[in-house]
Parts: C-alpha cells; sequence; structure tokens
C-alpha cells in the first residue's frame, strides 16, 4: 500500500532509505514552494527489497470535490532504493491507483529529474512521460582541462574579461541575500517574468538555510570599487549533482556576463569535490533560445528534460474540460495538461 508522509522528522527519514536524491525532492524545498490552499505529501511505497518515494504538491480544484496534483519548480519525479533492469511495477501502480482514487486526484502532472535512476521505469505504462527538451550538463567526471575544451570561443573570451575585471565571493550572510534579491528582481523586470518567478524573501531565507540541502551564494564585486554587480544561488544535496538555480545580474554590468565566471567557478569547486554533473538547465520553456545557447557555450553534453502526465479518473476529467468549454484532442495528454487548468 501507499503510506503518505506529511512531516519532516518522517519525511526526512524515509529519504535516508533511498540512494540518492536532489533537493527538489526535500520537505524545505517542498514547504518553501507550496501555496497556501495546497498541501505537499511523500508518497511512499515499500515491498521487500524495494522502496519507492514520489513527493507532490496537492492542489484543489475550484468549483469540484476534486484534486489533482504537481510537482515543484525543478526537477522532482520517483525515487527509488532497490530497483534494477528486471523490475515490473504492476503491484506498485495498483497500489498508487488505489491511493489517488481514495484521495479523490483525478489527474498527476510531474517534472522529471534526468539524474536520477529508473524514474520511467517506476511510471512505465501509467500515462505519459514526455520529452520536453535538451538541458545543458557539464560533466564532472571529466578532467577539469576537459571541460574546458568544450567551451565556445565566445565563452573563452569573455570569461578571460571578467576575471581582469571581477572577483569571487561566497556569503552565507542575510544582508548580502538582501543583495541578491534586488539582482535577482531587477533582472525578472528586464524580461518581464511572470510573477510566479518573483520569489518571497521568506523563500530566500529558508532556501539559504536549510540544512536538508547546501545552497551557496556567490557574488562577482568589482576589483577596482568591490562593489556587488552580480550573485548566484547553487544548491545540491546527496546525488552529486549541482542545480544551477537562479542568478541575477546589474543591468549597467551585463556587459561582463558574469554568471560566465559563476558557471566556472562552481565547476572547478564541484570537480574538486568529485561530484558528477553541474546542471545548467535549458532554454526557457525548454526551447532553443538564447538562454539554451548561451549555457549551450559551456558544454556539448545534453540530458533529455521530461515531465509525467497522468489522468487518474478520466471521466472526472472530461467532465472538468465539458464544464469550461475546453475541447480535448484524442491526444489527451497532447498541449496544455492538466487540460481544465488552461
Amino acid at each position: 500500500m501507499i503510506i503518505t508522509i506529511t512531516t519532516k522528522d518522517h519525511w526526512d527519514s524515509f529519504l535516508t532509505k533511498i540512494n540518492s536524491y536532489d533537493f527538489y525532492h526535500t520537505y524545505d524545498y517542498h514547504k518553501l514552494t507550496v501555496k497556501d490552499t495546497e498541501s505537499f505529501r511523500l508518497l511512499t511505497y515499500t515491498k521487500k527489497e524495494v522502496c519507492i518515494a514520489i513527493p507532490i504538491i496537492v492542489r484543489p480544484i475550484d468549483g469540484s470535490l476534486y484534486y489533482d496534483a504537481t510537482s515543484v519548480y525543478g526537477y522532482a519525479g520517483p525515487l527509488e532504493n532497490g530497483i534494477n533492469d528486471e523490475f515490473i511495477n504492476d503491484d506498485f501502480i495498483s497500489c498508487l491507483n488505489t491511493y489517488l482514487k481514495k484521495e479523490k486526484i483525478i489527474s498527476i502532472f510531474s517534472r522529471l529529474n534526468p539524474f536520477v535512476n529508473y524514474q520511467e521505469k517506476i511510471l512505465k505504462n501509467v500515462g505519459l512521460v514526455d520529452n520536453m527538451g535538451p538541458i545543458v550538463t557539464i560533466n564532472l567526471g571529466l578532467t577539469a582541462e576537459e571541460q574546458q575544451k568544450q567551451f565556445s570561443k565566445t565563452t573563452k573570451r569573455y570569461l578571460k574579461k571578467t576575471k581582469k575585471h571581477c572577483d569571487i565571493r561566497y556569503s552565507k550572510s542575510e544582508s548580502d541575500l538582501d543583495t541578491f534579491m534586488k539582482l535577482y528582481y531587477e533582472n525578472m523586470d528586464r524580461v518581464n517574468a511572470k510573477e510566479e518567478y518573483y520569489f518571497t524573501k521568506e523563500y530566500f531565507y529558508n532556501l539559504l538555510k536549510s540544512n536538508s540541502y547546501n545552497t551557496q551564494l556567490i557574488f562577482a564585486t568589482l576589483k577596482e570599487t568591490g562593489e556587488i554587480i552580480s550573485g548566484a544561488l547553487f544548491i545540491n544535496a546527496t546525488n552529486k549533482v549541482i542545480q544551477y538555480h537562479l542568478s541575477g545580474t546589474a543591468n549597467k554590468y551585463l556587459y561582463l556576463t558574469p554568471i560566465r565566471l559563476f558557471i566556472d567557478e562552481i565547476r572547478i569547486k564541484a570537480n574538486e569535490n568529485n561530484y558528477n554533473f553541474l546542471n545548467l538547465g535549458g532554454g526557457l520553456g525548454s526551447k532553443d533560445d538564447n538562454l539554451f545557447r548561451f549555457k549551450s557555450s559551456f558544454s556539448n553534453e545534453y540530458k533529455m528534460f521530461k515531465t509525467w502526465k497522468y489522468i487518474v479518473n478520466k471521466s472526472a476529467y472530461e467532465e472538468l474540460c465539458n464544464t469550461k468549454n475546453i475541447s480535448i484532442d484524442k491526444e489527451v495528454y497532447k498541449g496544455f495538461f492538466p487540460a481544465y487548468r488552461q
């Protein structure tokens, strides 16, 4: 059966049974991202040597007695221990469906994590696992010199220029975090970001102080004046993957592209500490855009970002779509999902 975990102590304890996990899977990160009307929980399944955990956020559906589930912003999806290539998911899926129907959860959307093993095997024949687009990764299994050979000429040129004008500084202080927030918000204003990307002060403070993962706050300062011109957050948990999370640069210093300096600095440090990957992510909405091309200037190695879409209760799903006059494609997982929320 599926056992639900909703408390930090039990959540953290269960994660110790898992081989490795990302910071996106932790209780602390879920608590940061959940909205007032939502709840979050860890769905756990244990049978003999097999252990599976799926973190979800549960949302009420307006005008309905039903709920649906989604994942946190980032790379989440199921975790495992004890699964191998011969694993058959029949019993797990039967237990999962029983639980979801009992909880009146009619659909699930989850972003998956390309660095976690066997996610697709766990979800085999359950809804659709959809390829969204490539993300750029720096393979830290290569030597620092081999990694650097993959840098584009443009990145090498800018790195040389930025190192001439800037120093790197790490920080854990709340006053410096306030400075980072201003730089981040300035970035969001510049790109006309959606409201959901304007994270609260509480979000940033709790992100920095959590003991469930390691958050590195890094700054670029001008050598001449000491002025902070750019900042970034890189985060890692137990899976030897460092995630490039958020960054911001003062508009008047964009020409120096100090983000390149951060990526190079973290890459070198992570390489020295035997990490496996530095994940830079993909383009906006998984598109091949300027952001993706910027990230690709550091590495020619990619992983596929995937999502999981699953309709648990098809009749309730169709009823909600009909109520909102939304036509459902024959390929029910095509387009915006779940369709009744578009």
